[in-house]
C-alpha cells in the first residue's frame, strides 16, 4: 500500500517527497570511504532539486570542498509547494534578509563553482553560500525558460555538461529516467521503489552489472518529508515527526561501494534444513523445486545454499546483499524471464500459470506474465516476484 501511495503521490503536484540530510550523508559516504577520489573534480547534477527544499543541494554545497567538486549543478520543477518550508537554505543567518523579487517560483537553475567563507567568519556555512548566489560571484542562479523538466533541452543541455547525476527522481518516471542516463552516459546515485528492479527496462541493466543497488537505507526504512499526507494508509504518516516512512525503496547506482564487494555468509543446504530460523525451510526434507522451472524456492536471502550448484529462485531483495563476484544472475519472473534463452524453458508458459491459478494457487499473478510455481500439501503456489540466480562458476 506504501509503494502504490508514493508512486501515486510522484503523480500528483502537491505531492513531493524529500529525502532526509542524514540519509544523503550516509550514502554519499560509503562512496567516499570505497574511493575517497569518486567526487574529485567531478560535475554532480541534482535535476529533480530546489535549493529552497533539496537536501542533495545542502550536502553537496556545504561538502564542496571537502570532496573535491568541480561543479554542483540543480535545477528545480515549476512551482515548488513547499519553497522555504522544508530545509530553510539561508536559516543560518537569522539577519540575512532575502529580496522578494528572489526567482522562487519559477523552474530555477543553480551553479556553484565556487565555495569559501566570503564573510569572514572564520567558517563556510549555507551563509555563504546565499551571500556568493546574490551577489553572483562565481556561482550562478537564474530561472529556466522552461519548467524543468529533466527531459526539456535546457536541462539535457546540462546533463550533457555532468559527470554524476544524483537525486530522487519522480517514481512514475523512472524508467525514462534511467533510460535517459544511459543515453548520455552518465554515472549515477539515485532513489527509486524496489519494485522497479523487475521492470522490463532495468532488470536487464542489473543483470548485466549496469546498475545495482546502492549502499542503502538504516534498516532498510527510507523517510521522507511531504507537506501533503492525506493519502496515507494509517502507520505510514507520523505526526510527531513529520515523516512518512517506506520499507520497499533503495539507491539505484553505477558507482561502487565497498558493500557490493562484501560475500554473502551461508550454510550448507543440510545445514539450512537443520538449524535455519525460517519456519518454512528448517525441519523440511529438502528445498522446493518449481515444477514448470528447474530451480529450487529459496524465499529468503540468508537461506541460500552455499553447495547448491544449480539454479535458485530468491525473492528480489536478495540484490541489497548481492556481489557480483559471489553470484551469476539469470532472470526473473516478473514479466516473464528476461533472458531469451530461459524464456524458451519447458513448462514455463502462460497456460501453465493459469492452471496454477484455478487450482487455488497462491501469490503474485498477472494474466500472461509467466511464473514459477510448484505445488504444496497439494495446493497450486506461485512464489512472489522472484531472481533466478547460481552460483558463480557452477
Amino acid at each position: 500500500m506504501a509503494n502504490k501511495n508514493l508512486t501515486n503521490a510522484k503523480r500528483v503536484k502537491n505531492d513531493e517527497f524529500y529525502t532526509q540530510y542524514g540519509d544523503i550523508q550516509k550514502e554519499i559516504e560509503a562512496y567516499l570511504e570505497y574511493n575517497s577520489e569518486v567526487f574529485r573534480g567531478k560535475v554532480v547534477y541534482c535535476n529533480c532539486d530546489d535549493p529552497y527544499e533539496s537536501n542533495f543541494f545542502r550536502y553537496f554545497a556545504l561538502n564542496f570542498n571537502r570532496i573535491g567538486l568541480k561543479q554542483l549543478i540543480t535545477t528545480s520543477y515549476k512551482p515548488s509547494p513547499i519553497a522555504n518550508m522544508q530545509i530553510e537554505l539561508f536559516s543560518d543567518d537569522s539577519t540575512l534578509v532575502l529580496s522578494k523579487d528572489l526567482p522562487k517560483i519559477t523552474a530555477n537553475r543553480f551553479i556553484i563553482n565556487e565555495v569559501h567563507d566570503i564573510d569572514g567568519d572564520g567558517e563556510f556555512n549555507l551563509k555563504d553560500v546565499a551571500l556568493q548566489l546574490k551577489a553572483n560571484k562565481n556561482n550562478e542562479w537564474a530561472p529556466l525558460e522552461g519548467d524543468g523538466d529533466f527531459r526539456s533541452d535546457e536541462c539535457v543541455d546540462l546533463l550533457k555538461q555532468s559527470d554524476i547525476v544524483i537525486t530522487n527522481p519522480p517514481f512514475s518516471l523512472f524508467r525514462e529516467y534511467v533510460k535517459q542516463l544511459f543515453d548520455y552516459n552518465k554515472f549515477f546515485l539515485i532513489i527509486g521503489s524496489m519494485n522497479a528492479i523487475t521492470y522490463k527496462e532495468i532488470f536487464p541493466l542489473i543483470r548485466n552489472n549496469k546498475m545495482w543497488l546502492g549502499n542503502g537505507f538504516n534498516a532498510g526504512n527510507a523517510y521522507f518529508y511531504t507537506p501533503n499526507t492525506r493519502n496515507f494508509a494509517s502507520g505510514v504518516f507520523d505526526e510527531t515527526t513529520g515523516l512518512v516512512k517506506f520499507r520497499n525503496v533503495c539507491w539505484f547506482t553505477n558507482l561502487d561501494h565497498g558493500r557490493r564487494h562484501q560475500p554473502l555468509p551461508l550454510m550448507t543446504m543440510s545445514d539450512n534444513l537443520k538449524y535455519s530460523k525460517h519456519k518454512g525451510i528448517k525441519g523440511k526434507e529438502e528445498y522446493i523445486k518449481y515444477d514448470n522451472y528447474d530451480a529450487i524456492e529459496v524465499p529468503f536471502t540468508d537461506a541460500i545454499p552455499s553447495d547448491y550448484d544449480g539454479v535458485m529462485g530468491v525473492p528480489i531483495s536478495f540484490l541489497d546483499k548481492y556481489s557480483p563476484e559471489q553470484f551469476e544472475i539469470l532472470g526473473t519472473s516478473d514479466n516473464g524471464l528476461v533472458d531469451d534463452e530461459l524464456k524458451k524453458t519447458p513448462g514455463l508458459t502462460k497456460e501453465f500459470v493459469e492452471d496454477y491459478y484455478k487450482a487455488g494457487g497462491t501469490g503474485a499473478y498477472k494474466e500472461g506474465n509467466p511464473t514459477a510455481g510448484y505445488y504444496e500439501d497439494g495446493v497450486a503456489k506461485m512464489a512472489y516476484k522472484r531472481i533466478f540466480i547460481k552460483h558463480k562458476g557452477s
